[in-house]
């Protein structure tokens, strides 16, 4: 099992529409609007780090309202 935190930097104004979005998607298992200098960090799991980076970060990436991502896949 691979995990990873995927930073979300939102269009203006979208933070709390988006926040459902991505709770919703497949493989997100926890998903919250926090300050700095992206709008929202969301933690993702799959089979392995092939399935976190091309399924879940790519689902996340199309939702409506994603400006920019980040993926960070955890090492431990």
């Amino acid at each position: 099992m691979a995990s990873a935190f995927i930073m979300i930097k939102t269009v203006a104004g979208k933070s709390d529409d988006l926040l459902t979005d991505v709770r919703e998607t497949e493989g997100i298992t926890e998903a919250h609007i926090v300050a700095g200098r992206y709008d929202i960090i969301a933690e993702a799991t799959g089979e392995g780090v092939y399935d976190v980076m091309q399924s879940v970060s790519t689902r996340v990436r199309d939702l409506d309202g994603v400006a920019d991502t980040r993926t960070y896949i955890c090492l431990e």
